[in-house]
């Protein structure tokens, strides 16, 4: 990826936070990822702040409500939409309040992406929403004009240049055929990798198309499918790396050719939650320094094409712990583009 709108030794957060109050989350970050901060996201306070509801709350023309078994589309906006809507709305409003002194040039936006949304809502019958070809292309438009409208809205609020993160975690499953059916008795068809790329490249393509910036996409999968995000048109991929210690060749392979491929790796190093011992930067840093070595790059690839993230989301994380991760993922960023010499 070529141009890409941040500096080298730049880190960032993969999503989510605990607590429920976005200003402080927002100021956290803010102080903690200067570079590339994310805008917030709070799930500890319930429906419509978790990623599911958060994003259907941005769909256009798409309404849902809350069901004994999760996300259900509905015949029109109600308390459970509205509540979405309203939570955005707060988020925007601290975000914008957080960036005002600091006006980062670049900002990041975190939406729950197609196969992951089409998988955890439900139809009116109770069958997921990616069983049913027209309201899979329904959402998958819905979506891409929602983020659209998003995108200018962070814009307008913060003046900075906004990358869009699509998140994915559950694409292996859905590729797998591993999503139960509403009977729980069988499994829905696996979706063929050529019809997943497409859905998916669409909406890459309008988020790259709102925003003329790079869209990357997140799987915190134990194999993500690497390639085939790469070949929908995503310019960076974020993955948690520690996962992968023990990664096939097939999986090394796809690291590898996506990354010679001009792509811009969000690497997954710092842990989630409180670790037992306090981790050193060497250890941390570890696994990134070993995967360029395994796949015969120069070590400075990691300071040219790599953005230091934590795992995954904080929001399991004591409010300390996430903020010394988004603060060790910092200095790990600086850490690729000078190794101290002990290394």
């Amino acid at each position: 990826m070529q141009n890409s709108p941040w500096a080298t030794a730049v880190a960032t957060g993969i999503g989510s936070l605990p607590g429920t109050d976005p200003g402080e989350a927002d100021r956290v970050i803010v102080g903690e990822l200067p570079d590339l901060p994310h805008l917030a996201e709070l799930p500890s306070r319930g429906v419509g702040a978790d990623m599911i509801g958060r994003t259907a709350g941005l769909l256009v023309d798409l309404a849902v409500e809350v069901v004994p078994s999760g996300y259900r589309v509905a015949s029109r906006p109600g308390h459970d939409h509205r509540r979405a809507v309203d939570f955005m709305r707060f988020d925007l409003d601290a975000f914008q309040d957080a960036v005002e002194n600091a006006k980062p040039p670049v900002v990041k936006v975190q939406l729950t992406g197609p196969w992951t949304l089409a998988s955890l809502i439900e139809l009116p019958r109770g069958h997921r929403v990616l069983t049913d070809p027209g309201a899979l292309r329904e959402f998958a438009a819905s979506l891409s004009e929602g983020l659209a409208l998003h995108v200018a809205e962070v814009a307008k609020r913060t003046g900075a240049s906004v990358v869009v993160q699509l998140d994915e975690p559950m694409l292996p499953s859905v590729l797998r055929g591993m999503l139960p059916t509403p009977s729980k008795l069988g499994y829905v068809a696996p979706v063929p990798e050529p019809d997943a790329r497409e859905l998916l490249g669409s909406v890459v393509e309008a988020a790259r198309r709102a925003s003329g910036q790079p869209v990357v996409v997140h799987c915190c999968a134990d194999k993500p499918p690497l390639s085939l995000l790469r070949s929908a048109g995503a310019d960076g991929l974020a993955f948690d790396l520690t996962l992968l210690r023990n990664a096939s060749a097939e999986v090394l392979d796809q690291i590898g050719e996506t990354w010679d491929d001009g792509a811009v790796l969000f690497l997954g190093l710092v842990p989630t939650v409180d670790p037992t011992q306090p981790p050193t930067l060497k250890a941390l840093a570890q696994p990134a320094f070993d995967l360029v070595d395994k796949l015969g790059f120069a070590r400075s690839l990691l300071a040219e094409r790599a953005v230091a993230t934590p795992t995954c989301g904080l929001a399991g994380a004591t409010h300390t712990w996430a903020r010394r991760a988004m603060g060790l993922s910092r200095e790990l960023a600086k850490a690729f583009v000078e190794p101290p010499e002990s290394w």
